[in-house]
């Protein structure tokens, strides 16, 4: 399984912290990842998406620095979460594969949360440019993700069809040939009778 995960954090001064990772989430396999919260009421945004493998879904928890669950989700295919860091620390994202049978692997996409104060127009005008240029990112990364499901369904359906086709030929030639020996076997049987 692929999935992506986005983790970015914004204070509330103009600065903007963004973390793009990659990560191969293996079977019965948590992984967790941290970010450094260092003002109380800071905006964190993560998104992830499961890209490949097993179902399309992983579990996964965000825990504040004192153990508090601020958000959790169970078989998630992709999410987009922003959310208030109430306290300064160390804050940790897990993701959970320990229900699934096959192998994924995650890849983790970049965020970007926009500043609260109010910046000069110049700078105004470069976030709402790299606000846009990262929603066009982003969409392509989604694209590309159901992309990667559908290619998924159609090999598995492929291999299907082409199963229950070699099946079928099988089974052809086996009745067929089971015909021929019944046939043989009444006319070699009726001959024996009459002789």
């Amino acid at each position: 399984m692929r999935f992506a995960l986005l983790a970015g954090l914004a204070s509330l001064a103009s600065s903007v912290s963004a973390t793009a990772l990659t990560y191969r989430l293996e079977a019965n396999e948590k992984a967790c990842f941290y970010t450094n919260v260092e003002q109380a009421n800071a905006k964190v945004a993560f998104y992830f998406a499961v890209q490949s493998g097993g179902s399309f879904d992983v579990d996964y928890t965000v825990t504040a620095p004192g153990g508090k669950i601020v958000l959790d989700g169970t078989k998630e295919r992709q999410g987009d979460h922003v959310f208030t860091a109430q306290s300064n620390g160390e804050y940790s994202f897990c993701f959970n594969n320990e229900m699934l049978r096959t192998n994924p692997a995650p890849s983790f996409l970049p965020a970007r949360v926009p500043p609260l104060s109010k910046p000069p127009p110049l700078e105004e005008s470069i976030y709402k440019i790299s606000a846009q240029l990262s929603t066009i990112s982003r969409n392509q990364k989604y694209f590309r993700t159901r992309e990667n499901r559908n290619f998924s369904t159609v090999r598995s359906t492929e291999r299907r069809i082409f199963n229950f086709s070699v099946i079928e030929g099988l089974m052809m030639v086996s009745m067929a040939a089971l015909q021929v020996f019944v046939v043989r076997f009444f006319f070699q049987g009726a001959r024996k009778g009459y002789v």
